[in-house]
């Protein structure tokens, strides 16, 4: 991180301009990602954000950071790869709703289990905006949509539920309409050692009709809030996750402090950046004759 006498304002992690329809919610996690980075001494060149496919995949266009726009998916892989070539950086992963829990939710289960350090921050819109409002694994039943003009009849898939069940050891909830408290969660998730899911609430103003502003602020509820919650108590934790419909929970639903992936790998706890290490085997300090001798 920077000095504490060098100051970083958010407006160091602008990029180019947002291409989003105007009013998309993908404003609002944008905004609180650089405040949040910004609030925690972090400079452009310390952070490297990783994306899929879809509207969320241009994220990393409109930021200062390091960046990579991977294909629809294959986010978490990315961020994975670059976490553990290169444990300096802090990672961010971001995605949507249609590119995290529909083709790429594989990854998303696996990237939880394995509690690797990075922050996962996806905007569910529950809808698949960029291909013109298709139903998403988000979707809520009976949403009318370009795909299903009778209603979806699939029951849409629970992204909180589906975490912790995986084993995330950081799992909360923001919504773009409440930029203060989500830039709050990012702060959160960004510090915490392990997998952090923010699956953020995110209106697509043009193809979801449904899920608006509206209707989420009709809705949401600050768990901070609630007496009585533990946010270390894994039954608590599943019951909230439940919550949809009437009443909808924002921020941080569960988290359990333990050993990260970077803490149990074998290289880099002992504080060795592989980046950083020459390439090949030095003669000099190896045996090759003794390595060799392993392969007859």
């Amino acid at each position: 991180m920077v000095a504490a006498t060098e100051l970083i304002k958010p407006s160091d992690f602008k990029g180019g301009k947002p291409t989003w329809c105007p009013g998309c919610g993908d404003y609002g996690l944008q905004s609180a990602m650089r405040k949040a980075l910004s609030n925690l001494g972090y400079s452009p060149e310390e952070v490297v954000i990783v994306s899929g496919i879809g509207c969320s995949g241009n994220f990393p266009h409109f930021q200062s950071t390091y960046g990579f726009h991977s294909t629809h998916g294959r986010a978490l892989p990315l961020a994975t790869g670059v976490a553990l070539a290169n444990p300096d950086v802090k990672v961010i992963a971001v995605g949507g709703d249609g590119d995290g829990y529909g083709i790429g939710v594989g990854h998303f289960i696996h990237a939880a289990r394995r509690n690797l350090d990075i922050t996962y921050a996806v905007m569910d819109n529950q809808i698949y905006g960029l291909t013109l409002g298709q139903a998403s694994p988000t979707s809520q039943m009976k949403a009318i949509t370009l795909t299903t003009p009778k209603g979806v009849d699939e029951r849409p898939i629970n992204p909180i539920s589906l975490a912790i069940g995986a084993g995330a050891s950081f799992v909360a909830r923001g919504f773009s309409g409440e930029g203060a408290h989500l830039e709050k969660l990012l702060e959160a998730a960004i510090e915490h050692k392990g997998f952090s899911l923010v699956d953020t609430l995110s209106p697509c103003v043009t193809f979801n009709r449904l899920n608006t502003y509206d209707w989420f602020r009709d809705r949401v509820y600050f768990l901070e809030e609630e007496e009585g919650y533990d946010k270390a108590d894994l039954s608590q934790a599943f019951v909230k996750s439940l919550e949809w419909n009437e009443k909808i929970p924002l921020g941080i639903i569960f988290e359990d402090e333990g050993a990260s992936l970077q803490d149990l790998d074998r290289i880099i706890s002992k504080g060795i950046n592989p980046v950083k290490q020459k390439l090949g085997i030095d003669p000099a300090v190896t045996d090759m004759k003794k390595i060799f001798s392993e392969f007859k």
